[in-house]
Formats: C-alpha cells, structure tokens, sequence
C-alpha cells in the first residue's frame, strides 16, 4: 500500500507548517518593503525630474524664438545622464539630446527619439526604456508654448531596490534557518513526552495477553501524565486503559484458577466413586459373569480415563513441573506405535527411524509416549480399516521432529483451526472404525499440552488422501517449559 503524502508524523507536519508560515510571512514582509522603497525612491526621484524640468522650461523660455535649442544643457551643473527634448505644439519631439560625463551634450538617435514619443506635456511622471541608455523616469512640462521634456536614469533607484531585495534574501533565510532549528528543537522537546506514551502503548502491544501469567503491564511515566497538556491527557488515558487491562487480565486469571480448581476437584472426587465402582464390578463379574456387568466395568473405565485426561489438562495448566530425564525419542516412539498396532489390527502400521542419528530430549518419558499413543489413536480412530499410519523421527539440529502421517480420508478445513482445542470431535465426514465409539475430544489437547510442557510445539497439515501431525521437541540439555504454549495449527 503507497503512503499518503500528507501520512507524516505530527513533527514533521507541525515543522513544515511553522516554516511555511515563517516563509509566507518574511516573503509578505519582503515584498511590501520592496514596494514601499520603491514608491519612495520614485518620488524622490520624480521630484528630481520635476525640479530639472522647471529648470530647463525656465532655461528655454529666454529664447522663445528658437523651437529646437538645448542650448541650456551645456551650462554647468547638470547631472550626468540628464535628457532633454524640445516638443512642438504636436508633441512631436524637435530636438534632443543626453548630458554625458566631459563632453558635449549628445544628440540621440531616432531610435531613443522613438521610445520618447507619445508623451504629453501635462507634467505627469512616465517610465520609458532608452535604447543604449537605459530606463528613464521623464516628464514633459509646457511654459506658455514652450514645450521641454527632461527625463533622469532610474539606474539608482534599481540598484538600490536591488542591493534590498539581496539584503533581505540573505537576512530572511538566516532568520528562517535560525528560525527553523529553534522550532525542531522546540518541537522535539514539547513532544518527547508523547513519543515516550507511544513506546509504552507499543510496548504494551507486544505483551501477549493471550497465554501466561501476566505480571505488570507497562505505564507512562507519571512526569507524562500532567493533566495540563494534551500529551498528558493522552498518557493519563492511556494509564487508565491499561488499569482495565489489568483488572480485566486479574478478573480472568481467577476465572481460570477456579475453573482449574474446579476441574481437579472433581477430578479427585470423581476418582473415589470410580474406583470402588470398578473394584465391585470387577468382583461381580468374577462371581457372577454378565453382560451387564461387563458393560458397567467398560463405562467405569471409560469414565475413570475421561477424569485422568481432565485431572492431567488440569495439572498441564497450573504449569507443574514434570519428571525430568533424558528420553530416548525413538524409543517412544516405537513403543507407541507397538501398543497401537497390538490396539488396531485391521490397519497398517509402519516406522520410519534412522539408527545412525539418536535423538535424546529431556523430558517425561511417560508423558511423551501418551503424547504420541494419542496422536495415533487419533489416526486409529478417525480412519477407515486398512489406513496406513506411519510414525517418523526425525533429527534438525538442536531440534527433534516426530511425524505421524495416515493417507485417510483427511480433516475438514472447518475443523482444522480448533483440531487442538478440547473436546472437539470430528464431525460425520470423517470415517470411524466399526463399532468405535470415538473418544472424548481430549486426545489432541492432552498431546498439544504435554508438547508445550516440553518446551515444543505442535501442528497438523490435512488434505484427503494425507493427514500428518507434527510435533517439534527441543533436544536433551533444555530447561523444560512451566508455562504451556498455545498449540499452532499449519496452515
């Protein structure tokens, strides 16, 4: 996904927008100074005019009857680069000529005569560019018929304006960069206090809230929680959303304590009952064999194996340290799949293991082979006679791999995400041994809990014709895990 243009952070957006504004504000300034040294210079420079003008009318006016004389620009004092034009009644230009440094008044040629055309002699300030000369600021002043039009170059006036405008640039762009680095130092430091909430929200993100004890969430600091300013709010809000999190987090840390509690209860005073139930009907069918008492010795059993499955989920969720020793993997392995095929004739059992690579973990022995004796039990039961079921251990690195595979019918992709969860069954679209009961839905989370005890992880792959379980031990010499891991299901 492309980023926005304007999806910035606020610092880069507030910088920009302050010197924007700095920027708009120097340029306004700039300008209207420029203008207004401008409109002065002009005027000044128009008074100038408007005095030489006088002064050459006065100048012609004593020898009214020669139309074209200049003759007063060779008298002393004039500035160089003063022009004068004698104007007929027409305002067509008769004569005209420069002052210029040490010499004679020069007399222009017809084409700075064409740029001096058109203006009237009504004493009013005109702009016009001579060629060779320059710009000129000229007026024309009419004394009784005697017509002179005087002008002065602006060369001054535009150098002056120039020299500003350069000043100005100049001082306006250190005041900016001045400007500018003061305002990102004042800007980082009024929202320092706001990146500081914003690594304890992201830190309070990675916290995984979902599984383990959660001691103490992070807070803001309490400098940052000031009431008085928008980042205070902003941290002071966000303490109080965690305060919820946390009471929440507690709330449901003692649900799940009493729920474990519960479940080991009445596991414990469920095992009693059971096991006098199983004793008297075990005596019963020694005196007295009968169908009926067989079926109340399968039930207690049945009942007594569901209670030890919920008494041993229970025990994996307080997170109890398990037997520690070192567990030949292989050795499990092949005596799990030994009891299954004793337990499920009618399918073909096979293992895959490589002598020359041992694979040592450390861990409960027993625990892992009910691990194991689960996963193909869950194989034994959910497929048809006749299922290949093949168990694999598998050595990479630091890690040891079993893999239990069976080419049946495969799980339903509707199932997949919660196949580890407890009591989840397989619905009618998997296939079940004839005259199987199924089982209780507590396999696949009992081996997905004793995994997680051991440090490991869990996952299965289905598609019909190839169902494959995998689960990843550490090797010997790891610390087992107290806290159980959240089983994940490949994708």
């Amino acid at each position: 996904m492309s980023r926005r243009p304007w999806a910035r952070s606020l610092r880069t957006r507030l910088l920009v927008l302050i010197t924007a504004t700095l920027v708009g504000v120097c340029a306004a300034l700039a300008l209207t100074t420029v203008l207004a040294q401008r409109a002065y210079l002009l005027g000044i420079l128009d008074d100038r005019v408007n005095d030489a003008a006088e002064r050459s009318v006065g100048a012609a006016a004593l020898h009214p009857e020669l139309p074209a004389d200049l003759a007063f620009l060779r008298e002393g004092g004039h500035t160089e680069g003063l022009l004068a034009a004698r104007l007929d009644a027409a305002g067509h230009l008769v004569a005209a000529a420069v002052v210029t440094r040490d010499a004679a008044p020069r007399t222009l040629t017809s084409a700075q005569r064409a740029a001096l055309t058109g203006i009237r002699a009504d004493g009013s300030a005109h702009t016009r560019t001579v060629p060779g000369l320059g710009t000129y600021r000229v007026t024309a002043l009419d004394a009784s018929g005697i017509r002179v039009l005087t002008g002065l170059p602006m060369d001054d006036v535009r150098a002056t304006l120039g020299r500003l405008v350069e000043t100005e640039a100049i001082v306006g762009g250190a005041g900016l960069a001045l400007a500018g680095g003061v305002c990102a130092v004042v800007i980082r430091r009024q929202l320092r206090p706001l990146d500081r909430v914003a690594a304890t929200a992201v830190e309070v993100s990675r916290v995984p809230l979902g599984h383990g004890r959660i001691t103490a969430l992070p807070r803001v600091p309490e400098p940052d929680t000031d009431p008085g300013s928008e980042a205070g709010q902003v941290g002071a809000a966000l303490n109080r959303m965690i305060d919820h999190v946390e009471a929440s987090l507690a709330e449901r840390r003692r649900g799940e304590e009493r729920m474990r509690r519960f479940v080991a209860d009445a596991s414990h005073e469920l095992r009693t009952p059971l096991t006098s139930i199983a004793g008297y009907a075990e005596l019963m069918n020694r005196v007295a064999p009968d169908l009926a008492w067989r079926s109340v010795l399968a039930e207690s059993a049945r009942m007594t194996e569901l209670v030890e499955d919920l008494l041993l989920l229970a025990r994996l969720d307080e997170g109890r340290p398990l037997q520690t020793a070192e567990v030949d993997l292989a050795a499990v392995v092949a005596e799990a799949v030994w009891d299954a095929r004793a337990a499920g004739a009618d399918h073909v059992w096979r293992l895959e293991l490589r002598p020359d690579t041992p694979a040592p973990v450390t861990g409960d022995a027993a625990r892992l082979r009910q691990a194991v004796a689960h996963l193909l039990a869950n194989a034994r039961v959910h497929t048809p006679p006749g299922t290949t079921v093949t168990a694999t251990v598998e050595s990479t690195g630091s890690r040891h791999v079993i893999r239990v595979r069976d080419d049946g019918p495969g799980i339903p992709p509707d199932l997949l995400p919660s196949v580890f969860e407890r009591f989840t069954r397989a619905d009618t679209s998997r296939s079940r041994a004839p005259g199987s009961q199924g089982g209780s839905g507590l396999g696949l989370a009992i081996a997905a809990g004793i995994t997680a005890a051991h440090g490991g992880g869990i996952g299965v792959t289905s598609a019909p014709g190839r169902t494959e379980f995998t689960v990843e031990l550490p090797a010997a010499a790891r610390q087992l895990r107290l806290h159980p891991l959240s089983p994940q299901t490949a994708p």
